[in-house]
């Protein structure tokens, strides 16, 4: 397998998907926001701390690094176009 191939099919993935945490579309980062808020309090819960739950990260903080992923992937595409020619 080629590395064009290979850049090709990682760049244009992590575009979506970035893109689709990034713009927030249908919630996408307040859900990762929330489900990583669930999980710090079910393991608070499991090792017996019944105190609120710390907010680590936010739905900006999602969003900040899902641009960061997006932007790699613009990367991984041009430098999968580059190797073609």
């Amino acid at each position: 397998m080629s590395l064009a191939a290979v850049l090709l099919t990682a760049g244009p993935i992590c575009i979506v998907a970035g893109g689709t945490i990034a713009l927030n579309i249908r919630g996408s980062a307040q859900t990762l926001a929330r489900r990583a808020a669930d999980n710090r309090q079910r393991a608070m819960h499991a090792r017996g701390d019944l105190g609120p739950a710390p907010l680590v990260a936010s739905a900006g903080v999602y969003r900040y690094l899902a641009t960061a992923t997006a932007l790699c992937g613009l990367v991984l595409t041009l430098g999968g176009l580059l190797e073609i020619a």
